[in-house]
């Protein structure tokens, strides 16, 4: 009977009944209301921990726990869901993230009933983006994650609040058309209409076709996924966003590209993926270096941990164009350690706010001795997030440089310039990231003059009475408003770092629960790549130039999967 109960369904509306509870919640002060909201997001991860510990089986490639319901007949949609190894480390990051943002809201006191609602009903949308097995209800989880977005950046955010939100919806829900096009054309094609995922891999379509919608879906899925040129709403967004959105925003929704990358263009559309995927590659080190560079421009910390993350998110897509199980599987590694560190950083950077009213890094400094505990979180996410061996992030960009090492597809030419560029993006890492904390933790070398005290006199602080200068708000020590990061701060950053370094340790402890899908799906696109070089020796061009720049066909033997 346990194993017949709809646990993804449960999984999926708890939040979204818990959030039509919030408006008539009694409540006064705003505690009930956080108390409640990080109660359900707790108890719905570790629902979710136990089913897949229970019912989920990682030896299988396949789709598990499938729950199919006809919702609307006539139009074909139906209730489907599911998880297999894409999908299932994926809703236990986003149920992860977002409890561990809520319970990092705990200073919100502006509007607590709707903060709360939308949080959860954002809890909700992204469990469902991952779960869904119906190609429209996809789109429709899809969509449904943008409002609650819009909103938080919108009324919670900085000063361009409304500017960057507005950025985010035109971008996103844009690129959203190419998401219901793409399930329309691939639902309607051939004698039998259906939008499940499955069935949709079982279609043949024609060559043009694919690549039609596989264009379309990589605009889509690389505006989620911030792929150049396509990010500009994302460094917008962070630098607006308060902490907890920040957290959601890094943690899970840009992975939503990356899964939309693997479970469409790679899992359905493998023919078109041979002829994209030095495009991906392309785009990944444009992504690496880019972001990297932009990244060491930024004066703002939320800004420069934005730009960090696009530069990050560019080792997914090489991992994705690399036809290795490595690669992919490293590419996979990528999403779930970025989503951890990238979540931790902007956690810490809130807290750092909180006490420095500022995200300006001239604006700082100094601070190392006055928030240890502060400093010391702050540094393991930072070398976590420049890939310190015995970090997750390490043995993730190892494996996307190995399994792109390990192709024999390409070329030697692409592979060598290709890696000696991405190689480039593991100097630039720690140049701005080492940089960002110099500036946050140590001494500026100039003595500070400040206006201290309540009656407005200029006096010089010196070393016996040195000045707290955060931003334009300097007191004597004695008078400083601000403290080191509580136990509740601690505590969270804590929960993130932990799977961090456990994952750096033993990264079987993770890729043991996708490995077994993502060798299927890798093992379909060689199949089609093997197929495709059969019957079309020259699909990269014969030129010595191209040669240079593309996957080349040589005499090797192709594993074809029957």
């Amino acid at each position: 009977m346990a194993a017949q109960f709809p646990w993804l369904t449960a999984i999926l509306v708890i939040p979204l009944i818990a959030a039509l509870a919030v408006p008539i919640l009694p409540d006064k002060d705003g505690k009930t209301l956080r108390w409640y909201a990080f109660g359900v997001g707790l108890f719905d991860l570790l629902l979710m921990a136990v089913v897949f510990w229970q019912h989920y089986d990682p030896s299988q490639s396949g789709f598990q726990m499938v729950e199919k319901y006809d919702w609307i007949p006539s139009l074909g949609l139906s209730w489907a869901l599911s998880v297999d190894g894409v999908s299932m480390p994926l809703v236990l990051l986003a149920g992860a993230v977002t409890t561990l943002s809520l319970l990092a809201a705990w200073p919100v006191d502006r509007k607590p009933r709707l903060f709360y609602f939308l949080m959860l009903v954002l809890y909700a949308a992204q469990i469902g983006v991952f779960v869904a097995q119906d190609f429209l209800l996809f789109f429709i989880m899809w969509e449904l994650e943008l409002v609650p977005v819009y909103l938080l950046v919108c009324i919670w955010g900085g000063k361009k609040r409304r500017y960057a939100a507005t950025k985010f919806l035109l971008y996103t829900a844009a690129a959203s058309i190419f998401i219901l096009v793409a399930a329309l054309a691939m639902a309607l094609h051939g004698p039998i209409t259906t939008f499940d995922i499955a069935e949709l891999g079982l279609k043949n379509y024609p060559l043009g076709m694919e690549l039609l919608l596989y264009a379309g879906l990589l605009i889509a899925f690389g505006v989620k996924l911030a792929v150049f040129p396509l990010h500009t709403w994302l460094p917008d967004a962070h630098g607006e966003a308060s902490s907890p959105v920040s957290m959601i925003l890094a943690g899970v929704l840009l992975k939503m590209g990356g899964y939309g990358l693997i479970r469409f263009n790679l899992g359905l559309l493998s023919d078109a993926h041979i002829y994209f995927a030095p495009v991906l590659a392309i785009l990944g080190v444009v992504n690496i270096i880019y972001g990297g560079l932009n990244s060491f421009a930024q004066t703002n910390m939320k800004r420069r941990l934005a730009y960090s993350s696009v530069s990050h998110m560019g080792f997914v897509l090489l991992g994705l164009a690399s036809f290795t199980d490595l690669g992919v599987s490293g590419a996979m590694l990528q999403m779930i350690s970025h989503g951890l560190i990238a979540a931790v950083l902007f956690f810490l950077a809130g807290v750092t706010y909180d006490r420095t009213k500022t995200m300006v890094l001239s604006e700082m400094g100094d601070m190392g001795k006055l928030m240890p505990k502060t400093f010391a979180l702050f540094t393991a996410g930072s070398m976590a997030s420049l890939a310190l061996p015995g970090m997750s992030g390490f043995a993730s960009e190892l494996a996307v440089f190995v399994g792109l090492t390990q192709s024999t597809i390409y070329s030697m030419p692409f592979r060598a310039v290709t890696i000696f560029l991405a190689a480039v993006g593991l100097i630039l890492t720690p140049i701005y990231l080492l940089s960002m904390l110099r500036q946050l933790f140590y001494g500026t070398g100039q003595a500070p003059t400040c206006e201290l005290g309540g009656g407005g006199a200029n006096r010089l602080a010196d070393d016996s009475n040195p000045a707290v200068c955060f931003g334009n708000d300097c007191v004597l020590p004695g008078e400083a408003v601000f403290r080191d990061a509580s136990a509740r701060e601690v505590a969270i950053a804590f929960c993130f770092l932990l799977p961090i370094l456990g994952i750096g340790l033993y990264p079987k402890l993770m890729t043991q629960t996708y490995d077994s899908t993502l060798v299927a799906v890798n093992a379909q696109v060689n199949q089609s790549y093997g197929q495709l070089a059969q019957r079309n020796p020259g699909i990269y061009g014969s030129s010595a130039s191209a040669a240079a720049t593309a996957p080349t066909v040589g005499d090797r033997e192709v594993a074809v999967v029957p």
